[in-house]
Parts: structure tokens; sequence; C-alpha cells
């Protein structure tokens, strides 16, 4: 149980789409405790199993004083239109206007196989799509406009 360390582009784990949860573990009990404890940060709204290098389906979110997780999400529903400004902790320091839905709900599961459902508008909207994204092997980067995403990249070589 620990404060793990965040995984940031390119590290191949983050472009890789994480495995289902097929059993509840002791193991993965851990990383649940673990996912709990580094998105316990201020300015922390969400963490993916594979942001901490586990490439498994899971997420903790840290959203209006509100912390939790959830294992096997899926994406079931979204609506209306957001665009404003995203950041994520594997691409540390750089925020851009992001079009996402306003509305999102995600369905899955706890630690005692119980069915969770997670779903909201504005700032929880965008980290659960968010995170989901990043489950399936993909970064906000992915999501911006050509030239947008062009400078992000460079600017991320240059450090």
């Amino acid at each position: 149980m620990a404060i793990r360390q965040i995984r940031v582009v390119p590290d191949p784990v983050l472009r890789t789409p994480c495995d289902e949860i097929t059993t509840i573990t002791p193991a993965i009990e851990r990383l649940v405790t673990d996912l709990l404890q580094t998105v316990d940060d201020p300015g922390r709204a969400g963490l993916s199993a594979n942001q901490i290098g586990v490439s498994l389906r899971a997420f903790s979110y840290n959203i209006e004083g509100k912390i939790g997780y959830v294992l096997n999400p899926v994406l079931e529903e979204t609506s209306g239109e957001q665009y404003g400004d995203e950041g994520c902790l594997s691409v540390p320091g750089l925020w851009y206007k992001t079009r996402r839905a306003d509305y999102a709900r995600v369905t899955g599961i706890d630690l005692d196989g119980k069915r969770v459902v997670l779903e909201g508008k504005g700032l929880m909207g965008r980290m659960l799509q968010h995170e989901c994204d990043h489950l399936d092997g993909h970064v906000y980067l992915d999501r911006l406009e050509k030239e947008e995403r062009r400078e992000a990249l460079r600017l991320m070589r240059s450090r």
C-alpha cells in the first residue's frame, strides 16, 4: 500500500489497452488501495491503473472531496458537449482545451463484485471519459486538433 509513481508519455503502458479484472484477489485489493492513496492529492481528479504501471481495467477518482474507485468500467452513455481545459498526470504541465461530452455514465464493479454506477456532468463527466480513454490505451492529447497535438508532443520532447 503506497502512493505510486505516475507513468508519463511516452511510456508504452499508457498506449496498451488494459485487461479486464476476472478475479478479485489480494493483489487487486492492494491495487485499489494504491489507486485511492495516489489519487488523494490536491489537483488530482482521476487515476487509471495503467498510469501506475498496471494494465488492468481500474481507476480511482477524487471529485469535489469524494474519493472512490471502479473496476472494469464501461462508458455506457454520454450526452451534451463541453469544451474546456484538460490536463493529465501522465502529461505533466500541459493543459489544452479538449472537447468532451458534458454528461457521462460508467458502470463497473467494486471489490465485492457489486455493480457500481458513476455518472455526472462537468468535471465528473470529463473525468469518467478521460479515465476510460486511459484504460483503452489513449491519452487526452489524442483528442486535440492536429496542430495543438503536434505542439504538445513537441513541448514534451523538449523537456
